[in-house]
Parts: C-alpha cells; sequence; structure tokens
C-alpha cells in the first residue's frame, strides 16, 4: 500500500509541470471577466474626465447642510463613549457662522443681544448655555438664546422641535424684514427634526416652502437635505428633478448632488448588471451611463466608496465639511448608504467599478498632489482619534499577486526539481515513511475496535517492505 502511494506521488512529481500549466490556465480563466470590464471601464473613464475641469480643487470649508444637533445628538454620543465627537476648530467656525447669521443692527447696544453675541464665541458649553438663559431673562422673546438652547441644552428631537417652534413664535410675533437669516435657519432645523422624527411629508413640505420663499437659500445648500429626504422616501423623479434644477443655478459641486446623480443611473441598471455577460457583450448605454457617473463621482471624493461599501468605518459628520475632503465623505455616508443599500445591485457595482478610476494614469499624479493638501484641513475638522481617509494609493489586485507569486514558486520548485531529481526524491520518500510511521503509531494507540482488523495487516506490510 506504502509502495503504491509512494510511486503516485514520485510519479505526480514527474509531471508536476502539467499541473502548474493548469494553475496557469485556471487563473487567466478566473481573471478574463475583470480583465474585459476594465477595458470597458477605462472607456467610459475617458468621457468621464472631461467633467473634471469643473471640480473645485482649493482647500474651502462648508457650513455642514447635513449636520446633527448638539445637545441631542452629539452630546450623547459623547456621553455614551466618552469621546468628543467635535474638534474646537469645528466649533469655533460654527461660532463664526452664528455671529453672521444672527446679526442684526436694530439689535445693538441691547443687553440680550451683547450676552447673546459673547455666549457664541465662549468655548465652555455650560457657560453658553447659562448666557442663553440670562438672555431669556432679560427678553422671553429672544429668539437666538431658544436657538442655542434648542441647539445645545435639548436632549431629545422633540424636546428640539418644541423649543425651535417657540422661537418661530417669537420671532414671527416680533417680526423684522432684516432677519430673514434667523427665519430661514429656524425653519431649515424645523424641517431637519421633522426628517429624523419620520414626518417626511412633512420635512418634504417645508423645504419646499422655504425655497420658494426664499430663492437664495440655495446658497446654503438646503437641496441636499431635500435630496435625501426625497431618496428616504424612494421619490426618486422627484430627487432627479431637484438634479436637474440645480444645474440651472450651476451650484458649486458636492458628493450629495455627484453620488445621488450616479445612484439614479445605477438604479436602472444594477439590478440586471452582470460583469459575465458585460465583458462578452460590451456595455449598453444604460449601463455606460451609469459607470461615468459612478467615475465622475469617484474623480470629485474618491473617499466616499470605502464608506459606502463599508471597507472603512464612519463617525458622527462634523458641522463643517471640506468639498472633496474625507470630512465631506463622512457626512454624505452617515445619511446616504441605507439608499444604496435598498437599490438592489447598486453597492454590488460600485464595488466592481470605482477603482477603475484609480487606473488612469494621465491625471492621477495631479489628483494625488491635490488631495495631499485636503488631509490637513480634514485633520483639524475631524477627532484625533478617527483614522483619516488618504487619496488611494494605486495597487495591484490580490488575485494577480497571489498567481504571480504562485507562478514563481512552481517554477522555482521545477528548477530545483530539474537540477536535483535524487536529492528530492530522497527527501520525499523519508517524508512518507515518516507520515507512514506516524499514521501506524496513531492506529496503534486507537481502541476503536473497528481498526483492530487492519492492524496486522498493517504491521505486516510494513515488516515486508
Amino acid at each position: 500500500m506504502f509502495s503504491w502511494l509512494r510511486n503516485a506521488i514520485s510519479w505526480s512529481w514527474t509531471y508536476l509541470w502539467i499541473i502548474w500549466f493548469s494553475l496557469v490556465l485556471a487563473l487567466l480563466y478566473i481573471l478574463r471577466v475583470p480583465t474585459m470590464l476594465q477595458e470597458l471601464i477605462l472607456q467610459a473613464k475617458a468621457s468621464a474626465r472631461l467633467i473634471k475641469n469643473s471640480y473645485p480643487s482649493e482647500c474651502k470649508v462648508w457650513r455642514n447642510p447635513m449636520s446633527l444637533f448638539r445637545g441631542a445628538e452629539y452630546q450623547r454620543f459623547t456621553n455614551m463613549t466618552g469621546r468628543e465627537a467635535l474638534t474646537y476648530y469645528d466649533m469655533n467656525l460654527s461660532a463664526q457662522d452664528h455671529q453672521n447669521y444672527f446679526t442684526s443692527e436694530l439689535d445693538v447696544d441691547k443687553a440680550e443681544y451683547e450676552i447673546m453675541q459673547t455666549a457664541w464665541r465662549e468655548r465652555d458649553p455650560a457657560i453658553r448655555l447659562e448666557s442663553a438663559r440670562k438672555a431669556l431673562e432679560l427678553n422671553p422673546n429672544c429668539v437666538t438664546a431658544m436657538i442655542l438652547l434648542a441647539e445645545e441644552d435639548c436632549e431629545t428631537i422633540v424636546e428640539v422641535e418644541q423649543m425651535l417652534r417657540q422661537a418661530l413664535r417669537a420671532f414671527e410675533e416680533n417680526a423684522r424684514k432684516n432677519q430673514t437669516n434667523v427665519l430661514i435657519y429656524i425653519r431649515r432645523r424645523l424641517a431637519m427634526c421633522a426628517r429624523r422624527l419620520g414626518k417626511l411629508t412633512e420635512a418634504v413640505k417645508l423645504m419646499r416652502d422655504l425655497i420658494k420663499e426664499f430663492p437664495t437659500s440655495y446658497m446654503t445648500n438646503i437641496h441636499e437635505n431635500l435630496i435625501e429626504v426625497l431618496l428616504e422616501m424612494q421619490a426618486y423623479n422627484d430627487a432627479q428633478t431637484v438634479l436637474a434644477r440645480l444645474d440651472e443655478f450651476s451650484l458649486p459641486k458636492s458628493a450629495t448632488i455627484v453620488y445621488t446623480s450616479a445612484l439614479l443611473k445605477v438604479r436602472y441598471v444594477a439590478e440586471r448588471f452582470s460583469p459575465d455577460v458585460a465583458a462578452k457583450r460590451g456595455l449598453t448605454p444604460a449601463e455606460l451611463s451609469a459607470v461615468e457617473a459612478i467615475h465622475k463621482a469617484v474623480e470629485f471624493n474618491p473617499h466616499v466608496p470605502k464608506y459606502l461599501l463599508e471597507m472603512k468605518s464612519f463617525i458622527l459628520p462634523p458641522e463643517h465639511v471640506l468639498k472633496r475632503g474625507d470630512s465631506e465623505a463622512i457626512s454624505y455616508a452617515f445619511w446616504h448608504l441605507e439608499h444604496w443599500r435598498r437599490v438592489e445591485g447598486a453597492l454590488d457595482l460600485l464595488r466592481c467599478t470605482w477603482e477603475g478610476s484609480m487606473l488612469s494614469t494621465d491625471a492621477f499624479a495631479v489628483d494625488q498632489a491635490i488631495f495631499q493638501h485636503f488631509g490637513s484641513v480634514d485633520r483639524e475638522l475631524l477627532p484625533a482619534w478617527h483614522e483619516l481617509s488618504t487619496y488611494p494609493k494605486k495597487e495591484l489586485p490580490f488575485a494577480i499577486l497571489f498567481a504571480a507569486g504562485l507562478c514563481s514558486g512552481l517554477l522555482i520548485l521545477l528548477i530545483v526539481l530539474h537540477q536535483y531529481p535524487k536529492a528530492l526524491s530522497n527527501f520525499a520518500n523519508a517524508l512518507l515513511q515518516i507520515n507512514a510511521n506516524n499514521l501506524l503509531h496513531y492506529l496503534v494507540r486507537s481502541k476503536r475496535s473497528k481498526w483492530s482488523p487492519g492492524l496486522a495487516l498493517l504491521k505486516k506490510a510494513q515488516l515486508l517492505h
């Protein structure tokens, strides 16, 4: 028995090159679809490059239109984890925003106004809240004090909504035309409260009314809130209408705009998309359009796919984001991951195609240089305990590396076998003898009766050998 096994192994070593050749053919067959598909993807990438010049390359920080509430959400996270969700740099930018939003020449020299101006700049949350309560004591209709308490003191979204409605009533009773920023801010945050509480129809109505009454509110990126709510309602046609209207205003691009545009195009083809079929017949016009949209989105912000594909964990979004940066990617994925999951096959198509955007060498170095500058700004916006996402590096797929290593190892083994056949044969015989002795020792020690008839035969075969 052992002689037959040893002869079989010796024979297989003689024809090892056949095994090597078969493995190479098998690997080429496995990799044929990604290779052919990448050629089609690169064709789509050529046309996607034409849009790239419209993307901003400067490090400009924007107010996050999807920012959370400090007291009801950020502070709850801090209480549960012991980690600060916001950085001082981010909160300082918010303080400057609030001072600009809520400044009115008619309120100058008013005691509550001066208190609130100081409260927005205060770093300690407890002192800010104390200042807001003091301002309310001086003026029970101090709207900005109610806004601060709603943002930072209320512990639930329901309480936030109640406080903001109280602020809205106080504003309407003492309305002044020069304080439209305050009105826009309150109504927008009320719409976001409705979104949090699942009152989607009410949230859409509030946002549409706000855009209709104040067309300049587009500059505050309220359309991003509207798009997100429409996607949550699965009103994809309405979301497409909003995107088409944004093109008329020529507003700066954002991750929400470009990735939503990609999602809406992917939705039509993702369910029926197959890499095998696409590699054989080529991409259809609809599939080509979807791949182009994905490439445009990835070129705008290459950090987003890893968050959507859950290759990297994300955190709570900051109050300010850097367009095309990691902070914007976190903010987008935090709200839109569920929308991608809901579209069957969308994440699979994204997984198949997004890395193709990194394969082009013509502008890769330029992109890498641009995104390196973004990292320092994102580092100030995001907490220190968050592992910052960097611009993707060009890496060979694992399958190619594995195939190269396997082929190289087999080639070296064949060369050694050709040069030292006798030594390797002796080594194989010794290895087989050791394995046979170990097997026999194991069988002898076994107390199972079913092995008894074969023990004597095995021992006799070894003695005869």
